[in-house]
Parts: C-alpha cells; structure tokens; sequence
C-alpha cells in the first residue's frame, strides 16, 4: 500500500516466479557473483513478460545475498509509483524519491525508486546518500535520459530491463553505456508456453509520403496530424475498425492530440463508446476513463502516447496504429498492451494504418536482438523507406466500396506500366492521366443506370484518386505537396466533366442500348 504521507511501501504479499522467471534471475546472479562491481548488464525481455515482477524479486534476493542499498530508476511518476507497489508485493520496504519526498529518513531505507530527472536534483544538492548503493536497476533502458546519472554510480552494478535494446537515440548507441546484453524469452517462444497473447495482424495500405521526420528521427506530430484528420483516413480507421475489430474493447494509438480529438468525433458520430486520453487529462479524469474501459466489454479509448508504457488492461482486444513510426521500441510497446492473457482470450488483433508491419516486419519476429544491441546502424540502415514500402503496394478498393463497382470486372490500374507504355508510345505524359479518367469513368458508368448514379459513384473512388495520383507523381519525379493536390482535384474535376459529357455514348458502348430518360 503507498502512503501518501512518507512516499514509502512495506507489504509482503509475494509473487510465484514463472519458470524462465527463474531462469532469468539464475543467469541475472551468476553475473552479480561474477562480474565487477561496476559492471553493466542490459537485460531484454518482452513486454508482457514480466520484467517488474523480475526485478522486484531482484531487488529482495540482493538485499538479502549482498547487504547493499538498491535503487531502481523510472521515466515517469506512475511507472514509479506502480514499481514501488510491486516490491511491496516483494516484501521490500521502498521510498519513492520525488519532488516533494523527504529525505531525513533516508538511512532507514534499503531501496530507492526514482525519475532520473528528480534523482538527478537531489544529486547534484548532494541530498541523497549513495555511498552504499550497490545496485542501479534501470527500468525502460532504452530511454538515454538515464545515462546522465550514470557517472554518480561508478562503484554500482547497473541493471538495465527493457523490451527493445534499442537506444532512442541513434546517435548514443546502447553498447556504449551496457558492457553485455542478456537476452530472455522471445515472443514466440512466450505464445508456445501460453504466457502472452498472439497478434493477429491486419496491415492496410497508407500512403505516407507527405510526413516528415524530425530531428528526434520519427515522424512529425504536424505532418501527421495533416494526414490522419483528412476525411478519407478518418474513414479508413472506421472502416477498419467495423472489418476487424467491431464490439471489441479496443485500443487507438495516434501522433496528436487533434488527430485523437477528431478519430473521438469520428467514431462518436458513427454510434460507437469511445473515450479520448491524453497528458492533459487530470489524474481524476484518467482514472475514471480507465475504470470505464475496463468495465466496458466494447469501449474504445483513443489516445496519444501516454498508455505506451505503465499501463496493463488485459481484457484488450484489438489494437489500432492509427499513426506511422520509424521507432522499433515504440511498435512493440503499442502492440505488447494487448498481449496480456485475460481469461480464454488467446489472441488479439492489430490494424495498423502507418505501414509499421511492412516497416518492421510482424510482432514476435524472430530479430536478432545482439546484432541490434552491438550494430544498431546495420539494423536501421536496413529499415525500408517510405517509398520502397508503397512501391510493393496494390491498391484495393475497401470491400464496402468494392460492393458498388460489383458489374466491373477490372477495377485495376496500373499506373507505372500504363506510363511506361504511353510514353514509350511517344505520347505525352498527361495521356497517362486521360487513360485513367476513362478506366474510372467506364467503373461508374458500368454501375449506374444515369449520370446522377454515375456521378454519385465517382465521389467513392476518392482514395483510390489519391493513390493514383500519387503514383503518377513520382512516375513524372514531380512531387511537390502544392502540385499534387492541384493534380487531385483537376482529375475529380475532369472526371465529372468527363461522365456529363459521354456517360450516353459509353453508356451504349458497355451495354449495347442506350440508358432510359
């Protein structure tokens, strides 16, 4: 129980260890009793697979084998909170050192759990005594805003736990600061033993050429909040959501909180329970949204960032990626919240709307996570660009659009080929686009019994527009954002022109009699 009053915890609950738990404790002591004691040793384990209870069992054993102070570092407040928690299961009496913590206390203690900007305070205020730490135990390592600290603990064993032993930041690689990588149970290998939850995953293609990346190497909140508030994305997640995921408790992870807002409205609009979450949420808000989804079989929370890590609702179903990431770390933590085993649930679905699958291959993939941890630049150097990924894809109408162009038996087009040919041909490039125009005209007027239906019809090939237009552009090596969205409304613009002015004669054409007055 955490009191409030003197941010520490004493309990004495106690866990039972899993088998490879154990496993992983042995090999984690071997080097304790080995090693020297400035050694630092990354530990990789899936999420899902039990890390905190792992290392809160850690912590209790080292105290008792080796008579040392132990402190455990975090990201976040509630990932603090929710550890200090756990090592009270443990039987490990802790004090959390925040902001407002005090520390005259502090020699009654043996543990320590702390944000590394607040440890990092009292450090420099030399206000915390950590003469006799003898273990760092550094929780979501991956995170380099630790490494900061790590010159206060010279004489101390370093620990660091994590699902990706991928640093955040490629230019501060994680070999430098970790001597050894450990490496635990795989995902795979979780699923065969009926600890995690397999991902059924269902990918749809997105074009992603009008995002940015920053300087942090992801993709930008503004360019993405341009491309997932558009109507027709809108419309992809709820289509998305209705083929795979409907009447299931579902998860929404997006890049801004105006793309989180508005997929809200979306599906609020269409009838569906749906909760919006975000950073700006006071603590109460949270919690009763939290408990709403919980207690909700078909709830929806969409949200940005903040339910990544510290958060563990196993009665999830289905995931959605409504955003793209060139973060490892960041798709496993996304997908991992609904790997947790709840009840006879045995698996869960993943729809990703960023081509995060094509980018890094499925959940659970057998990666080489050494390799990563010692040549992390050969493993993203070998992540395939945005456009190498969209050059594979096939556009296919969505099956609710499919069902209106059902008397057409060729829906395709291939863009690239059919601009080789016309201008191999020696006709000009915009005969690509005329050629385009038809095919789509001859769909809708194969579908309709009058221009009106015809017309009607035209507005659904939207996306479809989009993709083709998209296609076109890098055919002709001319991309700019301006000329390829004047591209997409002149061909909606010709397209209409063009069923007004011929829908009779094609009509006739395709039919063999011509459409009643």
């Amino acid at each position: 129980m955490l009191l409030a009053d003197t941010n520490t915890t004493n309990t004495t609950t106690g866990k039972e260890l899993y088998g490879y738990q154990k496993d992983a404790l042995h090999e984690i002591f071997k080097r304790f009793e080995t090693a020297p004691a400035d050694y630092h040793l990354l530990y990789q384990l899936p999420t899902g697979g039990g890390k905190t209870v792992i290392f809160s069992e850690i912590v209790r054993r080292y105290l008792q084998t080796f008579k040392k102070k132990v402190l455990v570092l975090t990201h976040r407040i509630e990932l603090s909170k929710q550890t200090s928690r756990m090592l009270g299961e443990f039987g490990v009496t802790n004090k959390i050192i925040n902001s407002t913590a005090k520390l005259d206390d502090q020699h009654d203690f043996e543990c320590f759990v702390a944000m590394v900007e607040t440890l990092k305070n009292r450090l420099n205020d030399d206000k915390l005594d950590i003469s006799d730490i003898g273990l760092v135990i550094v929780d979501e390592a991956h995170y380099n805003s630790f490494t900061k600290i790590f010159k206060f603990f010279n004489n101390s064993f370093i620990l660091g736990v994590t699902a990706t032993p991928l640093s955040s930041n490629i230019k501060l690689p994680m070999y430098e600061n970790y001597q050894e990588l450990f490496v635990g149970e795989s995902i795979q290998d979780l699923i065969d033993s009926g600890y995690l939850a397999k991902a059924n995953m269902y990918s749809y293609n997105v074009g992603l050429t009008s995002l940015e990346v920053g300087a942090n190497g992801d993709y930008t909140v503004k360019s993405s909040e341009d491309l997932y508030t558009n109507s027709d994305m809108l419309s992809k997640l709820v289509s998305a959501y209705e083929e795979t995921a409907k009447g299931k408790k579902t998860l929404i992870f997006n890049n801004g909180i105006h793309t989180s807002i508005q997929v809200f409205h979306a599906f609020k609009k269409a009838g569906y329970p749906i909760a919006h979450l975000d950073n700006t949420n006071t603590k109460k808000e949270r919690e009763l949204i939290l408990r709403w989804f919980h207690k909700t079989p078909n709830a929806i929370i969409t949200s940005v960032s903040i339910l990544t890590t510290g958060f563990d609702e196993p009665s999830i179903e289905a995931i959605i990626l409504n955003r793209a990431t060139k973060s490892l770390t960041l798709y496993y933590q996304m997908i991992g919240r609904g790997s947790r085993i709840f009840g006879n649930k045995s698996t869960f679905d993943v729809i990703d709307l960023g081509n995060n699958f094509y980018r890094f291959g499925p959940w659970g993939a057998d990666l080489d996570w050494q390799k990563m941890f010692r040549a992390p630049d050969y493993y993203l150097n070998a992540i395939l660009s945005d456009e190498e990924i969209e050059s594979t894809f096939r556009y296919e109408l969505p099956a609710d659009v499919k069902k209106e162009f059902a008397k057409s038996e060729d829906t395709y087009f291939d863009m690239k080929k059919v601009y080789i040919d016309t201008i191999r041909a020696g006709e000009s490039s915009k005969r690509v686009l005329e050629k385009s125009i038809e095919h789509h005209a001859k769909m809708c007027i194969e579908n309709s019994e009058d221009v009106f239906d015809a017309l009607i019809l035209s507005k659904k090939l939207g996306e479809e527009i989009d993709d083709r237009i998209n296609r076109y552009a890098k055919c002709i090596s001319k991309s700019t954002h301006n000329f390829v969205t004047w591209l997409k409304d002149d061909y909606r613009k010709k397209l209409h022109t063009y069923l007004r002015t011929n829908f009779d004669r094609d009509f006739e054409k395709i039919h063999g009699y011509p459409p009643e007055d």
